[in-house]
C-alpha cells in the first residue's frame, strides 16, 4: 500500500535500534511498543485547548485522543458566552486565565484552533509559560524558541493535496482508456 520495500523498512527501523533478527523477522508485539516508545506514546500527555468552536469542540470531543494518551485539561476562549461551559466535562475558561492556568498545571501542548491573527499573540504568551509543544491549527506558521516543539496543521493543504492525488488518478484513468 506505501510502495515501500522490506529493505527500505529495515534500514528505516536500523536508525532506531535493532529490532529483528536476520532470517526470523520481527517480534511484532515488541516491535509496536518500540515504535511507541520512539514517538513517545508510552506516556500521556497533557494538553490544553485555545480557541472552543467548532474545531476545538470537535477536538476535545475526539476519544481516539484519549486512547493514545493525550488527554485535555482545559478548553479557553475569549468568547464570555462560553465561559463556565463544559465541553466533553471539560470547562471552558476565559483567555485571560491561561497563564495562571499553565503555571499551576502540568501541561505539555497547547491546541490552538484560534483565528490566525491570534495566533501569533497567544502562542507567544503560552510559549512563556512551561509548556513543551504548541499544535497550531490557525492557518499561519508560528516560529517559536527552539525549546517549544510546533506542529503547524494547514487543512487547506492537506485539502489541496487531495485534489492533486484525484487529478492525477483521473488523468492515469484517461491513459488507460
Amino acid at each position: 500500500m506505501m510502495h515501500v520495500t522490506a529493505s527500505q523498512i529495515r534500514q528505516d527501523f536500523n536508525h532506531f535500534g535493532g529490532f529483528g533478527q536476520q532470517g526470523y523477522g520481527y517480534n511484532t508485539t515488541y516491535l509496536y511498543e518500540e515504535i511507541g516508545k520512539i514517538l513517545g506514546l508510552d506516556q500521556e500527555h497533557s494538553m490544553i485547548l485555545v480557541g472552543a468552536g467548532n474545531l476545538g469542540s470537535a477536538l476535545i470531543k475526539y476519544m481516539n485522543f484519549r486512547n493514545r494518551g493525550f488527554f485535555f485539561k482545559a478548553a479557553f476562549d475569549v468568547d464570555p458566552q462560553l465561559h463556565g461551559k463544559k465541553i466533553a466535562g471539560l470547562p471552558v475558561l476565559p483567555l485571560e486565565q491561561i497563564t495562571g492556568f499553565l503555571k499551576s498545571n502540568d501541561v505539555d501542548i497547547v491546541v490552538l484552533t484560534i483565528p490566525k491573527a491570534e495566533a501569533v499573540k497567544v502562542a507567544e504568551i503560552v510559549a512563556g509559560c512551561p509548556i513543551r509543544a504548541i499544535w497550531n491549527f490557525a492557518h499561519t506558521d508560528l516560529r517559536l524558541p527552539p525549546h517549544i516543539k510546533v506542529e503547524n496543521v494547514h487543512l487547506s493543504d492537506s485539502l489541496m493535496r487531495l485534489s492533486y492525488e484525484i487529478s492525477r488518478s483521473e488523468t492515469r484513468e484517461n491513459k488507460k482508456n
